[in-house]
């Protein structure tokens, strides 16, 4: 464990102990701690206690940050609390389309005072990113509920690390101005939207909700049943905008700059603002911040030279995601799941990629190693947030895997002509969703046989949090045989779409 890492760690557990315990005296206790295991270092100079002093220092941190973090309603709207209301504002994010009903986030005012709301409207509601809207309904506070497979899911915290903080319900939302046209998130959202179209005219259902999802994010369209499939078999995470999408765009990126043979220094800024672009399309979710702060870290090595190191990378990446916003921590499943599944790319993949040595194909060894390494990671935390137990999730990710690029280039394509001229000319716009037809078929025709298998998945009833540490805790012992640096320096090579964009010898970034 490095500086960084140990940073990270410390601050994670901060936010951790301040969500449990509250209070600055348990941040005062880390730092009476860590006085002590510098005094120890005094007498015994070892790197182990600089690093564990490093660790309660960061917690003491961590935990300061989280008693600063205000994720309630500010009290000039409390009287409104269970009231019918009626309030303008503007329209910060895109609608989130259910079955009936459409999501909206809306940044609204009162006096001097400033909340996010997330008003629930009828799903025929016309407004767009960066509208000024007047929402009405009935303002209320989200609750926690319980879900089929008796675990509560803290609805509450979830949409407080999302900034919202209310809701207004049985309302409906009216466009008072529309967004300005020098407004960025009003732009990148109507690029996402003309991007959306383009798709419905190269593709049918549920092929272009697919291919939208893979490239943009979004599950609208895909219907219950399909959803339903993809969870079951753990293919959801190519539903949905994910790091593995965004560092799939990164190297295609770069892989542009190189073959134009645009210098290096002037590579890494022109990639990082084609990565900033699609992220800001994507939308910004945590898991695309995520992978694109993992990203930038890669362009920046690469610009000056340095080799990159994913496992520094995700220490830095998560320390500062964790300090802009600490309720990431423990409200944010998708962030959660995102810098697992990284991490185990990062430490358990290379040791059960030297292990496969006698498929005696490099292919299959990496990608096997990839997808046991991921799913690996993720299980505690899966099977503690939803509670599903997928016994099929490995081979259907296996197969799956390879597929995911082709449809997310070919989606691209079908989008961007299906767009631009698929109004004039719709036969131009069937001719280039072909490829992504068929790719989007096959992920389906992946989901839907997986899931139908007899025993393919199984509900596992709530149990407590504290099964995941210590599930963790048992699977670091279990490898904490290192892996041989060249089975490790290999790995990264090889799996570089996944952790950045040049991994390789230890760096000193």
């Amino acid at each position: 464990m490095g500086p960084l890492a140990a940073s990270a760690s410390g601050v994670a557990l901060g936010i951790a102990l301040a969500s449990r315990m509250g209070g600055l005296s348990v941040a005062l206790f880390a730092l009476l701690l860590a006085a002590l295991v510098l005094g120890a270092w005094r007498f015994a100079p070892r790197r182990t206690y600089l690093l564990a002093a490093l660790c309660l220092i960061a917690a003491a941190l961590g935990v300061a940050r989280a008693a600063f973090v205000h994720a309630g309603l500010p009290a000039a709207f409390a009287p409104d609390v269970r009231q019918r209301v009626a309030y303008e504002g503007v329209v910060t994010g895109d609608p989130d389309l259910r079955d009936a009903s459409a999501r909206i986030p809306v940044t609204v005012g009162k006096g001097s005072a400033h909340a996010t709301v997330l008003a629930v409207v009828p799903r025929t509601s016309a407004v767009a990113v960066g509208d000024r809207a007047r929402v009405t309904g009935t303002l209320l506070l989200p609750q926690p509920f319980a879900g089929d497979n008796g675990r509560v899911f803290a609805y509450d915290e979830y949409l407080a690390a999302r900034g919202v903080t209310a809701l207004v319900e049985y309302g409906s939302v009216r466009v008072e101005r529309e967004a300005p046209w020098w407004s960025l998130p009003a732009a990148l959202a109507r690029v996402k939207h003309w991007f959306l179209a383009g798709l419905d005219r190269a593709l049918p259902e549920p092929a272009a909700s697919l291919a939208g999802g893979i490239v943009v994010g979004g599950k609208s369209g895909l219907g219950t049943e399909l959803q339903d499939a993809f969870t079951r078999t753990g293919l959801v995470q190519i539903v949905v905008l994910s790091g593995y999408n965004v560092m799939v765009v990164a190297e295609w990126v770069m892989a542009a700059l190189a073959f134009l043979r645009v210098p290096r220094r002037q590579a890494a800024p022109a990639g990082a603002l084609a990565l900033l672009a699609f992220v800001g399309v994507a939308g910004f979710s945590a898991t695309a911040l995520r992978a694109a702060l993992m990203a930038l870290f890669a362009l920046y090595a690469r610009a000056t030279g340095r080799s990159y190191a994913a496992a520094r990378a995700l220490a830095a990446t998560v320390l500062i995601m964790l300090l802009a916003n600490p309720l990431l921590l423990l409200y944010d499943p998708s962030f959660e799941l995102s810098v697992a599944a990284t991490a185990g790319l990062i430490w358990i993949a290379p040791r059960i990629e030297t292990r496969l040595a006698w498929l005696g194909s490099p292919f299959w060894q990496d990608a096997l190693a990839t997808t046991v390494a991921a799913q690996l990671a993720v299980l505690p935390l899966l099977l503690y947030e939803t509670g599903n137990l997928s016994l099929v999730a490995i081979p259907a990710n296996l197969l799956a895997a390879p597929v995911v690029p082709l449809a997310m280039g070919a989606a691209f394509v079908a989008g961007v002509v299906g767009a631009s001229a698929g109004a004039l000319w719709p036969a131009l716009a069937f001719i280039a969703g072909v490829p992504a037809y068929l790719a989007a078929e096959c992920l389906i025709l992946l989901a839907r046989a997986f899931a139908a298998l007899p025993g393919a998945a199984y509900t596992i009833g709530a149990f407590p949090p504290a099964f995941v540490p210590l599930a963790y805790a048992a699977l670091a012992i279990a490898l904490s045989k290192r892996a041989s640096t060249t089975g490790h320096l290999r790995f990264a090579k090889k799996a570089s779409i996944y952790l950045g964009l040049s991994a390789g010898r230890r760096s000193t970034m």
